[in-house]
């Protein structure tokens, strides 16, 4: 603060030491401090005494929560166990097992079992042809054919060493663009008028045709003479503002007087 410095009223604008309350925007008196009461949401700064719960009263059990007469038990069980002379069931007579019938003599055939018994000769036996082997074609000579000589896919005689040709490859050529520069179609043609002078020019608009009697208009009731200000003086009117800081300055007009 200098000493040249002017009054503003009874107050010198200085350097301030520190941030004012003004110059902070917070929220306000929004957060409540937590209570000192009761025993969730306490001040943790501060001392809080033993709490305990009272639980809710139970409801009082029936004692009469037996199902009564529910069950009918027989005379002869008792809480030892069932009394009384023994009984038997009675069931339906069993069939009897059909008799087993043994084979006769007729009923083996040792005149196949010289084979196993006796020694004999060998013999073979013929079978019929096979269904599949007449439907499949079993191919001739002709069907064969020698491996080709001439080319490269000799497999008996040497063969040459032949080159094969492929197309050119788009990368690595002379003609690659590396920069992929656009070619003279990319552009469009240029307008012109851009570097020549520009004639005026007309629009076409459509013909406007008189309002008749079918032509919708608006009435009296669409207009609002009240509101207008513009032909008519109007009393003045304020609007409510914000309000403002206390520590704004307020505006000095007259200098002199200070």
């Amino acid at each position: 603060m200098r000493k040249d410095d002017p009054w503003v009223g009874t107050w010198r604008p200085h350097r301030p030491r520190g941030l004012i309350a003004a110059q902070i925007g917070c929220p306000g008196p929004k957060y409540a401090l937590p209570g000192l009461t009761g025993a969730f949401q306490h001040d943790p700064t501060k001392p809080k005494a033993p709490a305990f719960s009272f639980g809710a009263r139970h409801k009082v059990a029936n004692t009469d929560c037996s199902p009564g007469p529910k069950y009918l038990l027989q005379s002869t069980v008792t809480r030892y166990g069932q009394v009384g002379t023994p009984a038997f069931s009675l069931h339906g007579r069993l069939e009897l097992p059909a008799s087993f019938h043994t084979p006769g003599p007729a009923q083996y055939f040792p005149e196949h079992s010289k084979k196993l018994i006796f020694r004999a000769t060998p013999a073979y036996s013929l079978s019929g042809r096979h269904k599949e082997m007449t439907k499949n074609q079993i191919p001739g000579p002709a069907a064969y054919m020698l491996p080709p000589i001439l080319g490269t896919k000799g497999i008996t005689t040497l063969s040459a060493p032949s080159s094969t040709l492929i197309g050119r490859t788009q990368k690595g050529s002379f003609f690659e663009d590396l920069k992929k520069t656009p070619g003279p179609a990319a552009y469009n043609a240029v307008d012109p008028y851009f570097s020549r002078p520009k004639p005026p020019q007309c629009t076409l608009k459509g013909r406007n045709f008189p309002p008749n009697k079918t032509t919708q208009t608006p009435g009296p009731g669409s207009y609002f003479p009240e509101r207008t200000a513009f032909t008519k003086p109007e009393a003045s009117g304020f609007s409510f503002g914000l309000r403002h800081s206390q520590y704004t300055v307020p505006l000095m007009v007259k200098l002199d007087e200070y």
